[in-house]
């Protein structure tokens, strides 16, 4: 394994070996900062740990199936999955369907102890993980590493966080990572909440809101709109503007929703495994009514997912500022999912993103570094910063 570890993250692996080794509480966490190197400690965990135990299997998961497919590749660049391992999602990993007698999927329920086979769970951008679920992975009884970034924004729903302050923290730049642009600025980002108009390269740039170079910028760029750019937004209402004005630019004449539209889940239906924040491209799509419901039957083809959804998400939930409730049992809720607010965002990535800055009058200091920080860390090859 060609990795060599810092100082820092030798001794913090030696500590978790250690607690895996004695087992005194069931689980730890580990925060750590965009480009710290908390996947090649990850890696190198998995390669010791099986120095001492050929036969040990791992889970390996996240919350959503995209940091679970990049954290699966990042894995495999360092040869750290083994034969046995998991790689996917929680959802995927502990929870089986419960049938009716179609043969319809009513319902989930936790896998029984006994029949998980892994001997050990690591969870990346743990962050994410809810209280209810993180109760589920607890009840398997087995030893649990929490790994997560605790710069980024908590979670919008519920006050649970694993990352809230986490027992090892990785907070130095891992000397690969030294020289790219994006984490330096987001370094910027978490220690003094500005970025300046700069070109830090080619490819990372703050750009002036005002010039007339940056709206012709723009518009090329979503005149070219696909699922590698990411738009990222602070409110609501810009983000419903952009998603307009961004399926004008790609030439969709309705308002609603079309095939070959880009769109996202608001909302979690585990017994559809469907997860809010999901993004996918309608492949189908015909409006039905139900006691004067209005709703879309669909088929959405869902980013880094096996299988597509079939199933019905609600017509009036479209360009709406706010999540509807008192929805029909059976009805799921989406949006266009060309422009996101940064909440949405987390746990996802693309290859190229760009940031309206936008801070809520009611955010101090400390919540807007973590949303412009957690806004910049989305991004993996290209980023563009929109302000003043």
């Amino acid at each position: 394994m060609n990795l060599e570890l810092s100082k820092k993250q030798t001794a913090i692996l030696n500590d978790i070996l250690k607690w895996k080794k004695d087992l005194s509480t069931q689980y730890i966490t580990l925060g750590g900062y965009a480009g710290t190197g908390k996947t090649s400690l990850m890696g190198y965990l998995s390669n010791v740990l099986r120095e001492k135990d050929k036969k040990m299997k791992i889970a390996f998961c996240s919350y959503t199936g995209k940091a679970a497919r990049v954290l699966q590749r990042k894995l495999k660049d360092t040869d750290s999955i083994y034969k046995y391992d998991y790689t996917g999602t929680i959802h995927r990993l502990i929870y089986r369907p419960i049938m009716d007698n179609d043969g319809e999927v009513i319902g989930w329920e936790r896998l029984p102890s006994d029949d998980f086979l892994y001997d050990m769970i690591i969870i990346d951008e743990a962050s994410m993980v809810t209280r209810n679920i993180w109760s589920d992975l607890l009840a398997l009884g087995k030893p649990i590493l929490a790994v997560g970034d605790h710069g980024q924004l908590p979670p919008i729903e519920g006050m649970f966080n694993l990352m809230e302050d986490p027992q090892f923290k990785l907070e130095e730049i891992y000397r690969q990572e030294v020289n790219n642009p994006i984490i330096k600025v987001s370094e910027i980002a978490r220690k003094y909440g500005v970025i300046p108009v700069e070109e830090f390269s080619s490819t990372v740039k703050k750009l002036n809101k005002g010039d007339v170079e940056t709206g012709e910028f723009l518009q090329d760029m979503f005149e070219e709109y696909d699922k590698d750019l990411m738009v990222l937004v602070g409110y609501n209402r810009t983000r419903i503007n952009l998603n307009k004005g961004i399926r004008q630019l790609l030439g969709f004449e309705s308002l609603e929703p079309s095939i070959g539209d880009r769109i996202i889940c608001l909302r979690n239906n585990h017994r559809e495994e469907i997860f809010n924040g999901m993004m996918g491209t309608l492949l189908g799509i015909s409006e039905e009514s139900i006691k004067g419901f209005k709703y879309y039957d669909v088929d959405i083809e869902f980013d880094d997912e096996e299988y597509p959804f079939l199933g019905k998400i609600s017509k009036e939930q479209f360009n709406k500022e706010k999540t509807l409730s008192d929805i029909p049992d059976g009805i799921n809720l989406f949006d266009f999912g060309y422009a996101l607010t940064v909440h949405k965002a987390q746990g996802s990535q693309a290859k190229r993103v760009v940031v309206f800055e936008e801070r809520f009058k009611r955010m101090d200091d400390e919540m807007w570094r973590r949303w412009l920080y957690t806004a910049i860390t989305r991004a993996s090859e290209e980023l563009y910063i929109i302000g003043e």
